[in-house]
């Protein structure tokens, strides 16, 4: 017996070309791990069933050499894992998550993505590639050595890691309920995929989507809806505020706060925008925390129109694109009989604006097919700023888009801000050239596109204010999401200047243009409070959904938001009740909740 557990256990394994191999998979496994860890943080290295269920990985995933002992399979097969784990932390490095099942279907789309692609690759990456050069090396210098049961001593292996993993799992409370507990955590949100593998992600939201699926979740709805209106009711601004009747949406792709007001080799980054924040009838709140997930662009649109939250591991446009949405476009049809139209660059199909933009109630969409395509920003390349705001113009004035003194809702959605910021040079303002700055090229890239899509606002802006009908208009400019992503932290360690310039944390402006409530707020508010607080300026309180934020005009505004994507709270809670903190904290998962189960269709029926 005791001969048989030695054979069965010997080191002997480990010195053959399957032991070259199984380190080769076992290794490219523990990169994905340190790759992963350096996008979001290296607290998982210290939890002991990362070692153990990565190395059984990487045995498993060596099962073809055992069975075949042909080096360009196992090796092809690597190449194809090593590609998927590191597309999975090339997602990360933008959102923050692992790659939702969804998102798989969206292979098509990845063709207009193609340079913000290839900008998020880092040199870590390359450890992939080295690791199977040189594994390949070393099998060739490894003597062929297959003794008989071989097979048998590695799958012992395999049963052996997998007892103590499961062991391990179990006295946490079971697979789903342990990494559940990882995902809805405030530091460990991100420590699912490296510590339980790829597959364990995936795995896990086949479970979390059938278990959301064959629950009633609709008590656990009315309960938070509840809670909420108790620690938050909506309130109407008083009546001396002269609502507004028409809404203008500018979504700027990827604008962050830290450059308005801002100024580099004393020249102002946005000196348009200032003078528009500055102005006395505009309203600004700087510190607006960016809560977009999965989606990004189409989730900054679920949190402004309809006061949701985005999805936990999933992109609702493209899975549920047919729920019912109570959003501001509905509203104010309802009230005052408003016509919306969205003006977009992208292609209908592109996370599915075309369906959602009919079911958040919009009666016209204006996409790529509507425009000359005369100048081209981005890899590929898509309408510039300046051609689509001009274009627009030209539109609203020459086809009756928006007649004059009928209520219209417009949207318009940027793209020439979209990574990786690369602003051709014909487009770039000849006085404005700070490449001589002490900043790093990827910080100059985005500041002069920043800088450029400044420049090409005042297009829309001055045509609105020129309307006889402006008194009666509120403009909302804000950006759809940050935009500097995994970038940031690098960018503000390189060199006090860039520290002092980039803010630490993820803000995207909330300006409003002709507001009835004017001045500057610096809380922290969260973009899912865009909703409640356009309730208030447009006279729509009245209207069944509030949507889950809170105004930011309320008495009683927390001044704090949680991110949708790592969980960590912005603002100051020290005077913030702890029951309010877990209120917001769980509001994702009801988002969540309601849009599976298409909760608001009941909320539509109702007096």
């Amino acid at each position: 017996m005791i001969k048989r557990v030695k054979f069965l256990f010997s080191p002997d394994l480990w010195k053959s070309r399957l032991g070259v191999m199984t380190a080769m998979s076992i290794l490219s496994l523990i990169w994905y791990v340190i790759d992963w860890c350096s996008v979001t943080t290296f607290r998982p290295l210290g939890d002991w069933l990362l070692w153990i269920n990565n190395i059984l990985a990487g045995l498993i995933l060596t099962l073809p050499f055992l069975f075949t002992r042909k080096i360009w399979i196992q090796a092809i097969w690597i190449c194809l894992v090593d590609m998927l784990l590191l597309a999975d932390i090339m997602y990360c490095r933008t959102y923050f998550t692992s790659i939702p099942l969804d998102s798989f279907g969206l292979i098509s789309n990845l063709s207009d993505f193609t340079a913000s692609i290839f900008s998020s690759i880092r040199w870590i990456d390359s450890g992939f590639l080295i690791i199977i050069l040189a594994g390949v090396i070393l099998y060739h210098k490894v003597k062929p050595n297959t003794p008989p049961h071989r097979q048998l001593q590695y799958l012992c292996y395999i049963i052996f890691l997998a007892i103590i993993s499961l062991c391990g799992i179990k006295l946490r409370g079971g697979f789903y309920k342990e990494y559940d507990r990882l995902v809805q955590s405030c530091y460990y949100s991100t420590c699912g995929s490296p510590t339980y593998t790829f597959a364990g992600h995936v795995f896990y939201s086949m479970i979390d989507r059938q278990n959301s699926n064959n629950q009633d979740l609709t008590p656990l709805i009315e309960s938070w809806l509840s809670e909420h209106q108790g620690m938050f009711p909506h309130q109407a601004l008083p009546d001396t505020v002269e609502y507004r009747k028409n809404l203008v949406v500018i979504f700027c792709e990827s604008l962050e706060s830290w450059v308005i007001n801002s100024k580099v080799n004393d020249k102002e980054i946005t000196p348009y925008l200032n003078s528009l924040v500055n102005d006395s009838t505009s309203f600004y709140a700087p510190n607006m925390l960016t809560q977009v997930a999965s989606g990004r662009s189409i989730d900054a649109q679920l949190l402004l129109h309809a006061g949701l939250m985005p999805m936990v591991g999933s992109v609702y446009s493209m899975k549920f694109p047919s729920s019912t949405y109570l959003t501001i476009n509905k509203a104010l049809k309802e009230k005052y009989g408003t016509r919306s139209t969205i003006l977009t660059c992208d292609k209908p199909i592109t996370w599915n604006q075309e369906i959602i933009s009919r079911s958040f109630g919009y009666d016209s969409l204006i996409d790529r097919r509507d425009w000359i395509i005369d100048e081209l920003i981005g890899n590929p390349g898509k309408l510039s700023d300046g051609s689509f705001l001009r274009q627009s113009v030209k539109k609203l004035r020459d086809e009756n888009l928006w007649e004059v003194d009928t209520p219209a809702m417009l949207t318009f959605v940027t793209y020439s801000g979209h990574n990786p910021f690369r602003l051709p040079s014909n487009l770039k303002d000849p006085d404005f050239d700070i490449s001589d700055s002490k900043l790093p090229s990827n910080l100059v890239d985005y500041i002069t596109m920043a800088h450029y899509t400044d420049s090409q606002l005042h297009h829309i802006i001055e045509y609105l204010r020129s309307r006889p009908d402006y008194d009666d208009t509120l403009i909302l400019i804000t950006g759809d999401h940050e935009g500097l992503a995994s970038w940031r932290q690098g960018i503000r360690s390189v060199s006090p200047e860039a520290a002092n310039l980039v803010s630490e944390g993820q803000f995207t402006p909330f300006i409003l243009l002709n507001s009835p409530v004017t001045g500057r707020r610096n809380e922290v508010m969260g973009q899912i409070d865009m909703y409640p607080t356009l309730l208030n300026l447009l006279g729509l309180d009245d209207y069944r959904w509030k949507g889950m934020g809170q105004s930011i005009f309320a008495p009683d505004y927390p001044g704090i938001a949680v991110s949708a994507l790592t969980k960590e709270i912005s603002g100051d809670t020290t005077s913030v009740n702890p029951a309010v903190i877990n209120h917001l904290t769980r509001a994702q998962s009801i988002s969540d909740a309601i849009i599976r189960t298409d909760y608001l269709k009941l909320v539509a029926t109702r007096d």
